[in-house]
């Protein structure tokens, strides 16, 4: 512990509470429900899983996006308080190698809550992927010390899905 760290107090000793946003409208699932085990037995994180019922997929918090997987069904993102995300529209939609989805925001860009990210065509994708529940996991887990999940029907940007302690 530095001579600052002792004088401002060490990042580390205030906790930060960050609300995540839905980053699409429908309902929310236990993430333990969803058919795929990567995120049921949270390999890759915690969170909540979406049933979307709209056709886009907004920005949870504000932040700057990271990765952006080249077929447009997922996408990371690290919020100004350093809580990593992961968005991941359906289960095996990789397979469809895109076709359905639509990239808006770029990769290294700076966007608002509620900004869109991605575009999709609901209709097409409930016929072809194998589920249109959509994961949105704190991919790094080992820095939140409280996670608060809700429950029911949200909207794109607007409805808290998930609450954390940093």
């Amino acid at each position: 512990m530095g001579f600052f760290d002792k004088l401002f107090g060490a990042k580390e000793s205030k906790a930060v509470e960050v609300e995540i946003y839905a980053p699409l409208s429908g309902e929310i699932v236990n993430i333990e429900d969803v058919p795929d085990v990567v995120f049921s037995e949270k390999i890759v994180g915690d969170g909540i899983a979406i049933r979307p019922n709209s056709n886009k997929i907004v920005a949870p918090v504000d932040g700057v996006i990271g990765k952006i997987f080249e077929t447009n069904h997922a996408f990371s993102m690290e919020s100004k308080e350093g809580i990593e995300l992961f968005v991941h529209f359906g289960i095996d939609t990789v397979e469809l190698k895109g076709e359905g989805f639509t990239r808006v925001a770029k990769e290294g860009q700076e966007v608002k809550r509620g900004d869109t990210v991605i575009e999709f065509d609901l209709e097409l994708l409930e016929q072809k992927a194998k589920s249109v529940l959509t994961p949105v996991v704190i991919s790094n887990m080992d820095e939140i010390s409280n996670i608060s999940k809700k429950v029911g029907d949200v909207v794109a940007g607007e409805s808290v899905i998930l609450v954390l302690k940093k």
